[in-house]
């Protein structure tokens, strides 16, 4: 089967998107208003499929060099795949793909994969096609995510002190401004924890959330008014996932972070069927968080592996 590949134009946005909506393992990660708000600092790559005059498939993409990456921007990314099509066509989907990154001397493709409990439909085909091609595996993080058909594992302790803390005259907001949190929680946090940044500024989430604000969601927690934590989450319609999460000294000492996680868990209980709480890797993968590991295990997390491949072209 001959395939077209067209490197994506600003004409293409709505047929791009409308493949994202309609495809069996994208997320709205993809969509192009939420890929373009750091687009100065990529160099955008990305790939459409044509089956005749029908889009079939995307590649998020990015170039650094005669180097492709699926994308450096998104958390996973690879080949975003139309519903119901076999591993006999994805491999020559795939194959034509290679063929053009080759045409444009490209030498090497990174691929991280979207994690499967974000498929909407089991979309595993690429996993065996890499490993055909001789892929190399060069990372494996450990994503922590909890399975809501099964019955819950929070640990009976946090489960005690939440029942404790019910009383405590916590406020739970869902709010649109996300100044707050970044300013007075997320922020000194992650620098006086980490020596480290948000990934996104304040300005970036909240321009995100001004285009996705059924996706992109902020939850605070207060007692006597004063802000203790927040989590920031992003809905994917069968996953949430916590994006953000930090809390101040006297919310540590409240364990308003861990009432405010547990509160989240059992509201979004019946509506999505995971709960994301994002990896506990550093160094490429080859080291954990183990503090973070124990953390989200006893909120009820288990693992799911979120696999970096690297091919030769």
């Amino acid at each position: 089967m001959e395939y077209t590949i067209k490197k994506y134009e600003p004409a293409d946005f709505t047929q791009w998107n409308d493949l994202i909506a309609k495809s069996k393992n994208g997320t709205f990660l993809f969509h192009r208003d939420f890929m373009e708000y750091h687009s100065d600092r990529f160099e955008d790559l990305s790939l459409l499929v044509f089956e005749g005059h029908k889009l079939i498939a995307v590649f998020p993409a990015n170039r650094v060099g005669d180097e492709v990456y699926s994308h450096q921007g998104l958390t996973y990314g690879g080949l975003i795949l139309q519903g119901s099509i076999g591993v006999e066509k994805v491999e020559s989907i795939f194959g034509s793909i290679e063929d053009w990154f080759k045409a444009q001397r490209i030498s090497l493709l990174y691929i991280k994969q979207v994690i499967s409990i974000y498929h909407k439909e089991p979309a595993n085909e690429m996993d065996y096609l890499l490993f055909k091609k001789g892929a190399s595996l060069y990372r494996r993080d450990m994503n922590l995510a909890i399975d809501h058909s099964q019955p819950s594992a929070i640990s009976k302790s946090k489960m005690k002190n939440f029942r404790k803390h019910a009383s405590a005259g916590f406020e739970i907001r869902q709010e649109n401004d996300f100044s707050g949190f970044w300013d007075e929680v997320l922020i000194p946090r992650l620098d006086e924890r980490h020596g480290v940044k948000p990934v996104h500024t304040k300005e970036e989430i909240q321009l995100l959330h001004s285009r996705f604000p059924d996706n992109i969601l902020q939850y605070n927690i207060y007692h006597d008014g004063v802000l203790l934590a927040g989590i920031t989450l992003f809905h994917f319609g069968k996953v949430v996932k916590s994006q953000y999460g930090a809390t101040t000294d006297s919310g540590e000492k409240m364990r308003a972070f861990d009432y405010l996680f547990i509160y989240l868990i059992q509201k979004y209980r019946d509506e999505v069927n995971y709960f994301d709480m994002g990896t506990v890797n550093e160094q490429q993968g080859k080291v954990f968080n183990r503090g973070l590991l124990k953390q989200k295990e006893e909120l009820g997390c288990r693992v799911y592996s979120h696999d970096y491949y690297s091919l030769k072209l």
